[in-house]
């Protein structure tokens, strides 16, 4: 059976904002397939000639300005039967450009270093998804690994409409490039069916996504969605064939990293007879701590421990 396709268009996207009110554009079944299409960015960075610009996204745009500052997120996908309490697992199956372009903006008094920059640069990048790269102004061939910056379920209703730029509990602006099309990620639901949205999609990005934007491009995902009630989990957290992945949203990265630790002395002991202690232990032996980003006035860790480290425990 062929996966429903969610188009991004002015009546599925949700510009700018999380809403547990908001109607969801598509209902599926637990453990279905679904297809979501997404389209990313302002007019304010929109090519010259001779780059394809999704039909959709000028749509969008003609529709007026957001609500709230942010991203252009299609959805949400509604899961049967998803209550409060309950996890989401959001298989990614497969990720692909829907376009020949990307952008990078530098804006001042944003990003990292937000007082070194006194004025706005934007560059648009070609990208070449037969090659799997992206060209750089100075000749520099890029690698692509596209993923997509913002995957969330809806807030808790009592947070009312909040701006997709913080990532929270529910997901949301992750912008962590290891949620790639083979990885799962793993949502705490917040409000009945989950309601499931996705965009922001990256063409390349590295670890701290520095001065606020990777390569933003339009992107196709396609994802199993599955209700799990057999998962104690109140924080995102993700796994790849060889990693398990905690996270740490904060004001400030010491307390993302205190966060991401302790999450995954959590899971280590959930799945193995390892102490908290020896699981401490573990973590400050194999597990790394990476900066996720440090743009998002939340910033954001990850740990990551290899599965080969709980082999034997």
């Amino acid at each position: 059976m062929t996966a429903p396709v969610v188009e991004a268009a002015p009546e599925t996207c949700h510009w700018g904002y999380f809403d547990a009110t908001r109607a969801p554009v598509l209902t599926v079944e637990s453990g279905a397939e679904v297809t979501i299409r997404t389209v990313s960015g302002p007019p304010q960075v929109l090519p010259g000639p001779g780059f394809h610009v999704p039909p959709e996204l000028l749509a969008i745009h003609a529709a007026g300005p957001p609500p709230l500052p942010g991203h252009i997120l299609t959805g949400s996908v509604a899961v049967t039967g998803a209550q409060p309490g309950d996890v989401l697992q959001v298989d990614i199956l497969d990720v692909q450009l829907r376009q020949d372009w990307g952008y990078n903006v530098i804006r001042p008094l944003t990003g990292t270093l937000p007082d070194d920059f006194d004025e706005t640069h934007l560059t648009i990048l070609p990208l070449d998804a037969d090659r799997g790269i992206a060209t750089l102004p100075w000749g520099l061939e890029l690698p692509l690994a596209p993923f997509f910056g913002v995957m969330g379920v809806a807030p808790p209703p009592g947070w009312g409409r909040i701006s997709t730029i913080e990532p929270r509990k529910h997901g949301g602006n992750l912008d962590n490039k290891e949620l790639v099309a083979g990885t799962t990620l793993y949502l705490p639901v917040h409000a009945e069916g989950a309601l499931f949205s996705c965009g922001d999609g990256h063409g390349a990005q590295g670890d701290g996504e520095v001065c606020v934007t990777a390569i933003e491009t339009a992107l196709e995902g396609r994802f199993r969605l599955t209700i799990r009630r057999d998962l104690d989990l109140d924080y995102p957290q993700a796994e790849t064939v060889t990693y398990l992945i905690t996270m740490g949203m904060a004001p400030t990265l010491d307390r993302c990293a205190e966060m991401a630790l302790r999450h995954m002395i959590t899971l280590i002991t959930q799945r193995s007879d390892l102490t908290k202690a020896q699981a401490y232990m573990l973590c400050s032996l194999a597990a790394d701590l990476r900066v996720t980003q440090t743009v998002n006035r939340e910033k954001g860790v990850h740990m990551m421990l290899p599965k080969t480290a709980l082999a034997k425990a």
